[in-house]
């Protein structure tokens, strides 16, 4: 009896999802410019209705820096006097927008080669490579400027222009 109780609570569960997830659809696609994110390879509908939920009119944001502090991503240093302190994250934004972003990176660094290949610049370089996590955090930001610009500018994603847009040393490029 118990477990045909909860299977009956697990269909009614997955069908509540599903009604919930095609109204989410429907809304999302009377944004214009989301069927172009949805186009990057990794980037699934939730990611895009949780970031568009969060952040709102992008319109009323001037640069991605701005959207970034939202999210709490902005970096920030504690230092003292003479001491210099560690640089993190501030966290001083919308924590479910941070949490939508780090989650949303994983797979893009998994599925995605260009977010997996700047993935690998940052954790591998010789000057300053980044820990695991940092380097996600970065590509969280770097996630915000690629929607930014598809968002505002109407603009389609380039996989070239996102691997350009990296300053690597020229050692590293004769390498």
């Amino acid at each position: 009896m118990e477990i045909m109780l909860l299977l009956q609570d697990y269909h009614n569960k997955t069908s509540q999802y599903h009604a919930v997830m095609e109204v989410i659809d429907g809304l999302c696609r009377q944004i214009p410019e989301v069927a172009k994110l949805l186009e990057i390879k990794g980037v699934g509908l939730v990611t895009v209705a949780g970031f568009l939920s969060e952040v709102g009119d992008i319109r009323r944001f001037n640069s991605p820096k701005q959207i970034q502090k939202l999210a709490g991503l902005a970096l920030r240093e504690s230092s003292s006097g003479k001491h210099k302190g560690q640089t993190t994250i501030s966290k001083r934004g919308r924590a479910r927008l941070r949490a939508i972003l780090f989650q949303a990176v994983m797979p893009l660094v998994a599925k995605n080669t260009e977010f997996a290949e700047i993935h690998n610049y940052y954790t591998t370089r010789i000057k300053n490579p980044l820990k695991k996590k940092q380097s996600l955090i970065a590509l969280s930001c770097k996630l915000i400027r690629v929607f930014y610009a598809i968002l505002t500018k109407g603009i389609d994603y380039d996989p070239q222009k996102l691997i350009n847009d990296i300053h690597r040393p020229v050692e590293y490029l004769a390498a």
